[in-house]
């Protein structure tokens, strides 16, 4: 059986040779063995791409076409306010292009051991959570003749979070310069204006002031959800902080991404944004119930990660790479390409097809790439 998949070795990729042999009836005959090789590899030959074939413009055209009937932009997660996940056109917009800033940052965070089983994942979820200071206030009173201002504190919270008053008065101190803190009951800090001048004036903008200080959690991570995928249960969030969020020991770091392509170059690489290009342009067909060849979007992911860094399909991004002058001009912004290049006396090859469809040329694919030469008898 070995010898026969000798044969097929460079004929068929290893990975298809290994797909057949986990495949493959625990007795077979050496004849049936070979008819199934030969049809795989006839299956491969067809699939290969032949020479001078139009990939990028039948690329562009199989997402392209479907991408105008995208019509729905977000997605709303019942039951948490402000967590919405751009989908859609919108959202294949931002991927293809490679926007900085986009509209709704989220992470998938993938738990390990006992975790991902639902066992106190709540305290897990608010952990990451970026938390302020007001989530841990119960009421707010002030004493104008004293100047000072009482809080109570909501334990019930603190408790799911195993956070103590002590650590919370340490953090405050740090932010309140000219106020002092005492405890005053297991659950109530007073606070207390150093300012001899109009106290209880500084005690009232301290009320609001107070509400905003961060506390505990990941910083940019507004909202969290536990949710169930399979026989396990992960984290979405809304807001990303990779960084931050993969030296928790009870996230698994091999499973955890973020769909901000520029986040997850910084922290894993140019390969790790190839990928997940990938699985974020799948996931926002796949939510529109269209489904186009991956090799299109494979293609498209190179194009976007070939030059060591992401780069969207922009005039900012790939187009500006591009060697031939008359294929950068034909994007946007002909007359500045055309006069830079005139300055420096830049020479265009057309090699490409944009070139030479603009200058009424035969295009170098199909039956325009091979080039007939005979030589003529004197």
């Amino acid at each position: 059986m070995s010898t026969i998949f000798k044969q097929y070795e460079g004929k068929i990729p290893q990975q298809l040779l290994d797909e057949v042999k986990e495949n493959l009836p625990a007795k077979i005959t050496d004849a049936k063995l070979k008819k199934i090789l030969e049809e795989v590899q006839q299956e491969y030959d067809a699939a290969v791409v032949d020479s001078g074939e139009c990939v990028g413009l039948v690329c562009a055209e199989s997402i392209g076409e479907p991408g105008t009937q995208m019509t729905l932009n977000t997605f709303h997660f019942a039951g948490v306010s402000e967590m919405n996940v751009t989908t859609g056109l919108p959202r294949l917009i931002e991927i293809l292009d490679a926007r900085k800033t986009i509209k709704s940052p989220m992470m998938e965070v993938y738990l390990k051991e006992p975790y991902k089983h639902g066992e106190d994942i709540k305290k897990v979820a608010e952990k990451i959570k970026e938390t302020k200071f007001e989530e841990y206030i119960k009421e707010v009173t002030i004493d104008v003749v004293e100047s000072t201002m009482t809080v109570t504190l909501n334990t019930d919270r603190m408790d799911l979070v195993d956070i103590k008053i002590d650590r919370l008065m340490k953090v405050l101190s740090k932010s309140l310069k000219g106020f002092t803190l005492k405890k005053t009951g297991e659950d109530i800090l007073e606070i207390k204006s150093n300012s001899k001048d109009e106290p209880l004036k500084e005690v009232y903008r301290l009320r609001e002031k107070i509400r905003t200080i961060y506390i505990n959690g990941v910083r940019g991570v507004t909202q969290v959800l536990p949710v169930k995928r399979g026989e396990e249960y992960m984290i979405a969030t809304a807001g990303s902080n990779l960084k931050a969020v993969l030296k928790m020991d009870e996230v698994d770091t091999t499973r955890t991404v973020s769909n901000d392509l520029y986040e997850v170059e910084e922290v894993f690489g140019i390969e790790a944004v190839r990928e997940q290009a990938i699985r974020e342009v799948i996931k926002v067909l796949d939510a529109q119930g269209i489904s186009i060849d991956i090799r299109h979007i494979l293609l498209v992911a190179d194009a976007m990660t070939m030059a060591g860094h992401v780069q969207g399909i922009s005039r900012y991004g790939i187009v500006k790479d591009k060697p031939s002058v008359l294929a950068r001009a034909s994007f946007e912004t002909p007359l500045r390409h055309i006069f830079n290049a005139a300055m420096i006396g830049e020479r265009d090859p057309l090699n490409s097809v944009i070139e030479n469809v603009m200058l009424n040329q035969p295009v170098p694919v199909g039956t325009g790439l091979p080039g007939l030469i005979t030589k003529v008898k004197q």
